[in-house]
């Protein structure tokens, strides 16, 4: 497990930063990736909640919380139980975000049908 705690303490501190940048919109990254990406249709999907700035922020949430479980890990090896915290945290974080995320999808997917 030592072997693989730099890689976990990588991937965790890559998805932690991306969701901050996006969550905070820093150098007007969470508009570039609307206007670029998340407003697109896809094939016959119409773009969905990530397409709004409260989605976005959503879906960014839900990297960090995976970010989450990643640090979690990672610490686990030198911590276990604050590791175990980590782990936990970060996914019930991911389950309530991923809940706000579906019903968001569901309410746009609706308001697009009328």
């Amino acid at each position: 497990m030592r072997r693989c705690w730099p890689m976990l303490q990588l991937i965790a501190a890559v998805m932690l930063l991306v969701a901050v940048v996006l969550i905070l919109d820093i150098g007007g990254a969470a508009k570039a990736v609307i206007r670029n990406l998340t407003s697109r249709s896809l094939g016959e999907l119409a773009p969905g909640y990530a397409a709004s700035p409260t989605g976005l922020r959503i879906y960014a949430a839900i990297i960090g919380a995976i970010g989450l479980i990643f640090a979690g890990l990672a610490a686990a090896a030198a911590a276990p139980i604050p590791g175990l915290v980590g782990m936990i945290g970060g996914g019930i974080a991911f389950v309530l975000l991923s809940i706000v995320a579906i019903r968001g999808e569901v309410s746009t997917y609706r308001a697009l049908k009328r």
